[in-house]
């Protein structure tokens, strides 16, 4: 009953904290935006110079967070991954729940173990929780993209040949195609609309889309608009040879399944063992924690995994 308890006030203790954080670091430009639009309809007074001081000293600690959150982003160049990965997150709301993870995890695996490494790994695993998902996102959003760029591809080539314009036939990929190539595509489109050149409108398509071969898009687009060319048709290579090298890259993935398999058998198989072994005697397995000669076997078992699980990573992943 006493250990229900304590996992129920860290719970509560933990989800106040992440809330508080969210709620002191949000971003408030909508709210600013309804205080100005209540000012020009007079609605609301504009504050005095004595009320924007108090204010000032009352929002100092927000506004110290928010700076050093824009620092830290764009330092680490974080505001381009949340792009990248679709992800309604601010740079203070991302450190508030990183933070509140890391302190709740750390504060769970203390109060159930009392062990220094197990606060340790339960810190460092849970505050990268969010960067994980984040690059989760990433990885699955780029890979949809790249899926969807030969039919890009091939609609703006059919554009072409239909008597189109380039931003025309970029629109139509923008209005027809879903997210998130339909997206991109579209901001592309606007930025053109808005006056920036079409070469730096598919630098910043670049920029925002790490794929190959929407560099090869770009650097195509841009050579015929220099030395001309029949861009329809080299729309249309570019479509087949992405075809075909996701055709090879499935043939690969299905010649390397059975090595891949394997990885993970070998690589799962020892931890499991432990756990089995521990689970039917467990005095046999502590030897390994509280005899000097059984941590360095520990810590070097640990170390030939990593070194086994990145030689069989090397040998599957074949890059086509």
């Amino acid at each position: 009953m006493t250990s229900l308890f304590i996992l129920l006030a860290v719970f509560v203790g933990v989800a106040a904290l992440v809330g508080g954080l969210a709620v002191l670091m949000r971003d408030r430009s909508s709210n600013k935006m309804e205080d100005r639009l209540e000012l020009l309809t007079g609605q609301k007074q504009a504050p005095t110079a004595k009320d924007e001081s108090i204010i000032r000293q009352g929002a100092l600690t927000a506004e110290d967070a928010k700076k050093f959150a824009d620092r830290f982003v764009s330092k680490f160049n974080l505001g381009l991954l949340f792009e990248q990965a679709d992800v309604a997150l601010t740079p203070t709301l991302f450190l508030g729940i990183t933070a509140g993870l890391a302190a709740g995890g750390a504060l769970l695996a203390w109060v159930f173990t009392n062990s220094t490494v197990t606060v340790v790994i339960a810190l460092v695993g849970m505050g990268f929780m969010p960067l994980g998902y984040v690059a989760f996102k990433r990885k699955r959003r780029l890979k949809k993209f790249a899926g969807q760029l030969p039919d890009a591809l091939e609609l703006i080539a059919r554009a072409l040949r239909a008597g189109h314009s380039l931003g025309a036939g970029m629109n139509m990929v923008g209005s027809e195609m879903p997210a998130p190539i339909g997206p991109e595509f579209h901001q592309a489109f606007e930025e053109q609309n808005l006056g920036v050149p079409l070469e730096d409108s598919l630098t910043n398509l670049t920029e925002r889309v790490p794929n190959l071969d929407l560099k090869f898009f770009a650097t195509a687009v841009i050579l015929q608009r220099q030395t001309g060319g029949d861009l329809a048709e080299i729309l249309d290579k570019i479509g087949n040879l992405i075809r075909e090298r996701f055709k090879i890259w499935g043939q690969v993935q299905a010649l390397t399944g059975e090595g891949r398999l394997s990885g993970l058998v070998l690589l799962g198989l020892p931890p499991f063992l432990f756990l089995a072994v521990y689970y039917i005697n467990p005095t046999y397995c502590m030897v390994l924690f509280e005899d000097p000669m059984g941590k360095q076997m520990l810590a070097f078992a640990v170390f030939l995994q990593i070194v086994g699980a990145l030689v069989i990573r090397k040998i599957v992943n074949i890059k086509v």
